[in-house]
């Protein structure tokens, strides 16, 4: 079975829609600053984004491993428990990171800035998931996975400013 790293990097358009309106690219793995894990366990930089966010696998494994995203402004959350769940993530809801409140109402407010700018992005997200495998949730599912990850699981993982010895400050506020 093919990776979906390797599945991503043979498609384009699915590589496309990733980099555009999910901001996620596999060549910005490069967290640019040295942390690690408060619990010691192992932290491999995968993919970013164009501000500087890292997407970070955790643990030992492959693709199933938990997924932590740190900002560029010190902060971070475990967001996916897994690379598929994240891609679901990104495809379903692009603009996750300003969804802090985790509701369809908001959500709905921000894919409506999204497609006055991106008329086609129902149809390309579509082509994406389709051609990586993916099964869509739906918005509403994938907030509610999120809002779970974050505050269930990811509480065991917190990321460590290596030099000062700080932990970043949680990406989320309030459960």
């Amino acid at each position: 079975m093919a990776s979906l790293t390797a599945s991503l990097r043979a498609h384009d358009e699915a590589a496309r829609f990733l980099a555009g309106p999910g901001d996620f690219e596999l060549d910005r793995a490069d967290h640019g600053e040295e942390v690690h894990l408060a619990s010691g366990a192992r932290l491999e930089g995968f993919a970013g984004d164009a501000a500087g966010g890292t997407y970070f696998f955790c643990g030992d494994g492959g693709e199933e491993r938990p997924v932590l995203y740190a900002d560029s402004e010190g902060r971070a959350a475990l967001v996916a428990v897994g690379l598929p769940e994240l891609l679901r993530l990104l495809l379903a809801v692009p603009w996750w990171r300003d969804c802090t409140a985790f509701t369809a109402e908001q959500s709905g407010w921000l894919a409506a800035e999204y497609l006055a700018d991106l008329p086609d992005l129902a149809a390309d997200r579509g082509r994406a998931a389709a051609a990586l495998g993916l099964d869509l949730p739906s918005e509403a599912e994938a907030l509610a996975r999120l809002r779970e990850v974050a505050f269930g699981a990811g509480q065991d993982f917190v990321l460590v400013f290596t030099p000062e010895g700080e932990p970043y400050e949680p990406l989320f506020k309030g459960a």
